[in-house]
């Protein structure tokens, strides 16, 4: 049966998300037939795993905080939400232009330029990034985070069902794709600073306790 997360039920999503990590081949598959409603990709599938992402970096940095020689930091709740907002915002935004520039970069490596197919390959490649993320609830085991790097291969299969790459520029394309996604991540997490200073104030400084963890984020 053909699987069509962009109805933004919750069924679909959680199904999208265990066959594209599972059974990525077969579900490239699936999504390179599937009719595009780029909106729908990002409302339905990107959004809820982005919310996800952020409210789990939210509670790990804001709730737990950050411990070391019996010092716990925690970011001020209020700081903490905004920041999670912008988090999201910057994640969607990070895919958008992940798509923007596979697609642009298609005729290069010998591949079909679509931007329909960029998009979902952008999407559903971001899948383990988004949900290695979850570490991030637990500061301790937030390095399992390390883990998203899985989106690199989903990539990497996806590229020969959406962008139609021959088989000898695959190496390249992802390559490149590599460089892209960095280069995304830095300017995103510039942009993120920026907002999070902005928008902070003076209540953007962590709260500091010694010994024991604080009860309450600092107003």
């Amino acid at each position: 049966m053909t699987i069509d997360p962009t109805n933004a039920g919750a069924p679909g999503l959680v199904e999208r998300v265990r066959n594209i990590l599972l059974q990525p081949q077969a579900e490239w598959d699936r999504i390179a037939g599937e009719p595009v409603n780029v909106s729908k990709l990002y409302t339905g599938y990107v959004l809820p795993l982005a919310a996800l992402a952020a409210i789990c970096s939210f509670i790990g940095l804001s709730v737990f905080g950050m411990s070391a020689f019996g010092v716990t930091v925690r970011v001020p709740i209020v700081n903490g939400a905004v920041g999670a907002v912008i988090q999201v915002i910057t994640g969607m935004a990070g895919v958008y232009v992940l798509a923007l520039i596979t697609n642009a970069l298609a005729p290069t490596f010998g591949s079909t330029q679509d931007q329909g197919q960029a998009h979902k390959l952008a999407v559903y490649g971001s899948t383990a990034s988004f949900l290695a993320s979850v570490f991030a609830i637990f500061p301790p085991i937030a390095m399992l985070s390390i883990l998203g790097l899985y989106s690199l291969a989903l990539i990497f299969i996806g590229l020969p069902r959406l962008m139609k790459t021959p088989e000898d520029k695959r190496v390249g394309y992802i390559a490149t794709i590599i460089v892209v996604a960095i280069i995304v991540g830095i300017v995103m997490g510039a942009v993120a600073g920026v907002a999070r200073g902005a928008l902070g104030g003076p209540g953007a400084m962590p709260a500091y306790t010694f010994g024991q963890p604080t009860t309450a984020a600092k107003p």
